[in-house]
């Protein structure tokens, strides 16, 4: 597969890399095709419009994000929408982006669609910020770099606000962006956290329903009342409602494992999630 070539200016300095997945380019290269090749799962009979995949390390949500992206293995986008929640602590907007003009991984440098951030940010308000330490897109980067075919561009947000309201307006700001154009959306998100296995699989699978049954509104309300946790849930929905707009009509739920299924310990689990949101061939609605 191609790895992204294009210069950019000045890009965002990796505070991961060499910890959270391999700082070599080669391992980082062949570790991240691993988790792809090894994923047996059927690709989706449609056009691809969004996917949900983990951001705990590689080691640890790798193979669980390789059913994502084994569903667009070989294909070309122009733009990629990677929405993430801010684990950080950023500041009191409701989004918030990168103030670089590109991410930087050992695999090269992945150039922001500023444009459309300049829209986005007219549209909802985008505040920017230099030299972030959010993982959760970061840790997406490799496997797009690995899995796509050809260079794209991204247009990272990080949100602050989770609500339905912030999820909506986001949701249909990026759709109206995207529309027309070879784009992917991209959920970054993990589930719960800490409980023991059985207690952590009951709390996934009332998120991960939701997700199978295309129900951005209904995974608010299983996260609202605590019958389910995701520290993405608002990225999550808010693809759901951008990809729904962008025409998809189906979702599939790839794969759940959690962090037990690689340490052994199952006594406090991090839940994981692969899914893919994509337009069937019968579909005719903005397509």
């Amino acid at each position: 597969m191609s790895v992204v070539k294009t210069a950019v200016r000045d890009p965002r300095p990796s505070p991961i890399a060499g910890t959270w997945y391999a700082g070599s380019p080669n391992q980082l290269r062949d570790s991240v095709a691993s988790y792809i090749r090894e994923a047996q799962v059927e690709v989706v009979p449609g056009r691809v419009i969004g996917l949900v995949a983990p951001h705990a390390g590689h080691i640890y949500s790798g193979p669980v994000a390789g059913y994502a992206y084994r569903q667009v293995e070989g294909n070309t986008y122009d733009v990629v929408a990677l929405i993430g929640p801010d684990h950080r602590g950023l500041g009191f907007a409701p989004f918030f982006t990168t103030a670089h003009d590109g991410y930087w991984t050992p695999l090269g440098e992945v150039p922001v669609a500023t444009d459309l951030l300049e829209e986005l940010d007219r549209r909802v308000g985008v505040r920017r910020v230099w030299q972030d330490q959010e993982h959760s897109l970061e840790i997406q980067l490799p496997f797009l770099q690995v899995a796509l075919d050809g260079e794209f561009r991204l247009l990272p947000v990080m949100m602050r606000d989770q609500s339905e309201a912030a999820c909506r307006e986001l949701g249909a700001a990026l759709a109206d962006l995207l529309q027309g154009r070879r784009a992917l959306l991209i959920a970054s998100s993990d589930l719960s956290h800490y409980y023991d296995a059985n207690t952590a699989r009951r709390l996934d699978t009332a998120v991960t329903d939701r997700i199978a049954a295309f129900d951005p509104v209904g995974l608010l309300e299983v996260l609202e009342t605590g019958k389910g946790q995701a520290c993405g849930g608002g990225p999550m929905a808010t693809v759901m409602f951008a990809a729904q707009a962008l025409g998809a009509n189906e979702a599939r739920l790839l794969h759940y494992a959690t962090s037990g299924d690689v340490t052994g310990d199952y006594y406090a689990v991090v839940g994981y999630a692969a899914a893919v949101f994509y337009t069937t061939q019968h579909a005719t609605r903005n397509t």
